[in-house]
């Protein structure tokens, strides 16, 4: 099984070869452009290359980090270690369960984000985002009622429309695992 850092080296590969440009080429057309902010140079990249909307942001993303001194992801990176990091080691069986749950629904990219990972279909279908004592899972699920543990997103995070606290290993159940696979196909 292809690990986090082996699946956003093969993104990047797949959108150099789609556009016809190296991640350099497109560090010199953001440079060129004058744009800074995330959400202008993916607007930028859109409407004047016809990139689509997650080629933008991984090339916007790739290049802010390249800027900044430091590298794309390695392959030998663990994103979900970078995450946690000390502090929050103790979820990473959680995380793990989680992501093994989501593998066996079908393939999706992890983005990692400051703070939270995000999972992403064709777009974006949810987010892990540790907490100090749970993982927080935000789900994208329209038309779903906000009931019991499927909780409104509202005050937690905009992207998303539900929250689900998973506490433990055993809160990852046949409910859950219905809520991950409505979100994941939702997002095809």
């Amino acid at each position: 099984m292809a690990s986090v850092a082996d699946a956003l080296m093969s993104q990047i590969s797949n959108v150099e070869a789609t556009y016809g440009r190296t991640m350099d080429d497109w560090a010199a057309v953001i440079k060129k452009s004058g744009l800074t902010k995330h959400p202008d140079v993916v607007a930028m990249l859109k409407r004047d290359y016809g990139v689509t909307h997650g080629a933008a942001h991984r090339i916007s993303l790739v290049t802010r980090e390249a800027t900044a001194g430091k590298q794309p992801v390695a392959p030998d990176a663990d994103p979900i270690a970078a995450l946690l990091g000390s502090k929050r080691a103790h979820l990473r069986p959680l995380v793990d369960r989680l992501l093994e749950v989501m593998r066996g629904l079908g393939e999706f990219e992890l983005a990692p984000k400051k703070g939270y990972v995000s999972l992403r279909r064709r777009k974006q279908f949810g987010m892990i985002k540790p907490a100090a004592k749970h993982v927080d899972l935000g789900l994208v699920l329209v038309g779903a009622p906000a009931t019991g543990r499927l909780e409104s997103a509202a005050g937690f995070n905009a992207l998303f429309t539900h929250r689900v606290r998973v506490r433990s290993v055993d809160d990852i159940d046949r409910e859950l695992r219905g809520w991950l696979r409505r979100a994941q196909e939702e997002a095809r």
